[in-house]
């Protein structure tokens, strides 16, 4: 997997232009963020998944790529003081800490249409056909926006210092937290031009590590050591939010993750090593402590 992320960042790296111009700033801020770390599970998933459909990892990298920018220009927007006001990421100070709020605000920007660049321009689509980039542009816009990851934040800004019941998180994180695992899983399938079936079963595989990952998030924002978790812990407490561990204690919550990770691993089928990969990726993301 170390192998698979240094690829990954390689590639991901090289689509920031570095060059000095009038807006050097905003590549600036756009790199400091897309370099800061990350388990970079997202891409690791579309390669997975594209691999288990017969594609390859050259055909996975756009696609994958370009969902990290995504993921990333959403992190530095939760983190601006109108969200969630965080000054800690990964570690290091939040994008707007140090490049300003404005300058944060717009590298995001510019990360999302980066995004749709890569998807759609000419190298990608040699790659892996202007079919496969049109379906990709419109799985991944439909992920992010008002019904998607976007819709998230909006359910999760609504019920700060509110009670919300399992079926508002559930909602929410399927949208927050899931629409871009689910996005990774499904634009694997495309990139290898899979069937509907084997589509279904990558977005079955990624509702249930979705929802698991971010009932282990809500376990460690209680548990963690926090220079090790890489930001503040106790936040949700603090904030009055209401978590998957506030609603059933941790040890229930520990209880649901190994139920969602052997739901997870009943979607892949098959023996071969991408097939094993993503089962040891599920268990592997059920046990983190960061």
């Amino acid at each position: 997997m170390e192998k698979l992320i240094k690829t990954i960042e390689e590639k991901l790296y090289s689509y920031v232009p570095n060059i000095d111009t009038l807006e050097k700033k905003v590549f600036d801020s756009m790199k400091y963020s897309l370099s800061a770390g990350g388990k970079r599970i997202r891409p690791i998933l579309t390669a997975y998944f594209c691999e288990l459909n017969g594609g390859t990892l050259e055909q996975s990298l756009p696609f994958g790529c370009a969902l990290e920018m995504i993921h990333t220009y959403s992190l530095v927007h939760d983190d601006l003081p109108c969200m969630d006001n965080d000054d800690l990421r990964r570690g290091k100070p939040s994008n707007h800490i140090v490049f300003g709020e404005d300058t944060a605000l717009l590298a995001g920007d510019a990360l999302q249409s980066l995004a749709f660049e890569v998807l759609s321009d000419s190298k990608t689509r040699d790659l892996v056909g202007d079919t496969a980039c049109i379906k990709a542009v419109n799985c991944l816009a439909k992920r992010i926006g008002a019904v998607g990851m976007v819709g998230g934040q909006v359910i999760d800004l609504e019920y700060e210092n509110k009670s919300a019941d399992v079926t508002i998180l559930r909602t929410m994180d399927d949208k927050k937290t899931g629409a871009l695992i689910s996005a990774a899983c499904e634009l694997g399938c495309i990139a290898a031009n899979a069937d509907d079936k084997a589509i279904n079963d990558a977005v079955r595989y990624a509702k249930a590590l979705g929802l698991a990952f971010q009932v282990v998030d809500d376990i460690l924002d209680i548990t963690a050591d926090e220079k090790e978790l890489g930001k503040h812990t106790g936040s949700d407490k603090e904030n009055n939010k209401s978590t998957y561990v506030s609603l059933y204690g941790v040890e229930e919550c520990k209880k649901l993750v190994s139920q969602l990770t052997e739901e997870a691993i009943g979607c892949v089928y098959g023996e071969s090593e991408s097939a094993q990969k993503l089962r040891e990726l599920a268990l592997s993301l059920a046990q983190r402590n960061k």
